[in-house]
C-alpha cells in the first residue's frame, strides 16, 4: 500500500507493486502455493489507510503490508497490525520512531529513517563546513523527527540550529516558508520533506537568491526522476544517504535491468527496499512452516537478508533491518554518462554505524530483552 496519485506516486507508486510482484516469482511457491498481491492507495490519509488495512485484515485475509510511505499512515497501520497480530513491512515509512517507542514483533523498517538520514547526512554536511542551519520541514510526523534527529546530531558537534518552519504536505508555493529563512544567514537549508515538495523547494529558494550567498541544501529524501527535473546543473553537489542505487555494482545492475525491461527506466530505493522485504518476509514463511505471524516475526529476526541490496543484514529485535547506506553525490553535468547516470559514491557506511543504537531507541521489546510482544 502506497502513494499511487499524489506527492509520493514518484517514490514508489505502481513501480514498487511491479517490484513485489518480481519478488513474489523470484521466492517461488510459499508453503506450496504462490504468494497473491493486492494493492492500494492510501491517499496519504491516516483514516484512508487505516480503513484499507481493516477490510484486507478482515475481509480477504491479507498477512502482510508492505511499503506504506507516509508516517502517519504508517502509524495507523502499524497500530491495527499489531492489534491483529499481522507483519508490517514498512519501506517508505521514515520516521525512527516506528522501531523506536512505537516497536513491536510484527514490524520491521526496511530503508532509511529519519535518524539514519540525520546521522549521515548531518555528519557529512557539518565535515564539508555546513555548520549554521535552517530546516524546512514537512508538517507532519516525518518531518518533525527528521528536525529533531537532525537538530541533534548538529547541536553534538557544535553546528548551529538557527530555526524550522513547517509546510503542509504538497504544497505548491513555498514563498512564505523560505522567506523566513533569509534573515537568519544560514549555510545550509536542511529539506527535511521529500519527493515534489523538497524539488519545489529547491526550485523557489534558488529563485529567492538564498544560495547566493554560498548556502548549500541537504536534500533528504530525493529520487531519481527529482535530480533529472531539478537537472544535474541545478542539483549537482547535493548529497544524499541512500540503501541502494541501480548503478552500484554487477548485481544491482542486473535487477534493474530486469525492472527497466518492465518500467522503462531504472529503479529508486523504494521498490528496490520493498521486493528485499518481501523475498525476506517469503523465505520466512517458507522456513516458519507456518503464516504464524509470531513464527514468521522470529524466523525473520533469525535470517540474514541477502539479495541484490544487501549481503547478510539483519533485522534486529526492534525490527530494524542493517544494511548498509550509501552517500552519494549528485553529478556534475559533463561526469554524466547517460539519462540515468546521476551519482557519483562518496562513501559506504555499514548498519551499525548509520543506524541508531538499539539501546538508545526507546524500544519496548528490548527493554523486556525479549522479541515476543
Amino acid at each position: 500500500m502506497n502513494d499511487m496519485s499524489s506527492v509520493y506516486a514518484v517514490a514508489g507508486g505502481r513501480e514498487t507493486v511491479e517490484a513485489v510482484r518480481m519478488a513474489i516469482d523470484d521466492a517461488g511457491p510459499v508453503l506450496g502455493k504462490k504468494a497473491e498481491l493486492i494493492f492500494a492507495d492510501h491517499q496519504n490519509k491516516p483514516d484512508v489507510g487505516s480503513a484499507i488495512v481493516r477490510r484486507w485484515y478482515d475481509v480477504e485475509g491479507v498477512d502482510a503490508v508492505v511499503d506504506v510511505p507516509n508516517s502517519a499512515v504508517a502509524f495507523a497501520v502499524q497500530s491495527l497490525a499489531k492489534e491483529k497480530k499481522k507483519i508490517s513491512l514498512f519501506v517508505g515509512a521514515l520516521s525512527s520512531d516506528v522501531t523506536g517507542p512505537k516497536c513491536d514483533n510484527y514490524t520491521t523498517q526496511w530503508a532509511v529513517d529519519t535518524y539514519s538520514l540525520a546521522n549521515v547526512m548531518g555528519a557529512a554536511v557539518l565535515k564539508r563546513g555546513g555548520n549554521r542551519w535552517f530546516f524546512l520541514g514537512a508538517d507532519y510526523v516525518f518531518g518533525r523527527a527528521l528536525v529533531r534527529d537532525t537538530s541533534a546530531v548538529i547541536e553534538a558537534n557544535g553546528g548551529k540550529v538557527l530555526g524550522a518552519v513547517y509546510a503542509p504536505l504538497n504544497t505548491s508555493d513555498f514563498s512564505s516558508f523560505l522567506l523566513q529563512a533569509q534573515p537568519t544567514n544560514p549555510n545550509v537549508i536542511g529539506l527535511a520533506n521529500s519527493s515534489d515538495d523538497t524539488v519545489n523547494s529547491i526550485k523557489q529558494a534558488v529563485e529567492f537568491g538564498l544560495t547566493s550567498n554560498g548556502a548549500t541544501f541537504a536534500a533528504y529524501v530525493l529520487f531519481l526522476e527529482h535530480v533529472q527535473s531539478i537537472s544535474l546543473k541545478a542539483a549537482q553537489g547535493l548529497l544524499l544517504a541512500n540503501p541502494f542505487y541501480w548503478d552500484l555494482n554487477d548485481q544491482t545492475r542486473a535487477w534493474s535491468k530486469r525492472f527497466e525491461e518492465k518500467i522503462g527506466h531504472p529503479p529508486d530505493w523504494d521498490p528496490a527496499m520493498s521486493y528485499s522485504a518481501v523475498f525476506h518476509y517469503l523465505k520466512a514463511v517458507n522456513a516458519a512452516g507456518s503464516r504464524d505471524a509470531d513464527a514468521v516475526a522470529a524466523k525473520m529476526r533469525e535470517l540474514p537478508v541477502n539479495d541484490f541490496t544487501t549481503k547478510d543484514g539483519k533485522v534486529r529485535i526492534d525490527g530494524r533491518v542493517l544494511r548498509n547506506l550509501y552517500l552519494l553525490q549528485v553529478k556534475k553535468p559533463e561526469e554524466s554518462k547517460g539519462k540515468w547516470d546521476l551519482y557519483n559514491m562518496v562513501a559506504t557506511v555499514p548498519g551499525d554505524e548509520a543506524f541508531r543504537p538499539l539501546q538508545d531507541g526507546g524500544c519496548p521489546l528490548v527493554k523486556a530483552g525479549s522479541a515476543k510482544p
